[in-house]
């Protein structure tokens, strides 16, 4: 199965940035899907961005142009860039993985089989 860890949460005063990571490991299909959601305090979880395994992106509307999601040559790990962060970033950040193809995976969590623990992500007025 596929394993993941998170790391790089913390907080920062608006306008700042922070980048994340995700830990891979285990077997590790070709059509592997990976991507981000966050949970703020009383909201649903909300897809943030993914990415395929020909490393074709795709983002939410509230993060566009602000987020950059990367996989990295050997796919062992998955970044979150997020600069110009605000207040409602502030949520909890969850790596998830499926072995589904990007392209028929609809941003419903339960439609993602793998998941990290999270890192929190705190942003100051």
């Amino acid at each position: 199965q596929v394993h993941l860890v998170e790391s790089g949460g913390g907080s920062v005063q608006a306008g700042g940035s922070l980048r994340l990571s995700c830990a891979v490991s285990g077997y590790i299909p070709n059509n592997l899907c990976m991507g981000w959601f966050r949970q703020a305090p009383g909201k649903e979880r909300e897809g943030v961005a993914r990415i395929s395994s020909s490393r074709r992106t795709t983002y939410g509307d509230s993060v566009l142009g602000r987020f950059t999601i990367s996989l990295d040559n050997t796919e062992t790990t998955l970044t979150l860039q997020m600069n110009s962060l605000k207040p409602e970033d502030t949520a909890m950040y969850y790596c998830a993985a499926s072995y589904r193809l990007c392209v028929d995976l609809s941003w419903v969590p339960g439609d993602w089989e793998y998941w990290g623990q999270g890192t929190q992500v705190t942003v100051s007025s």
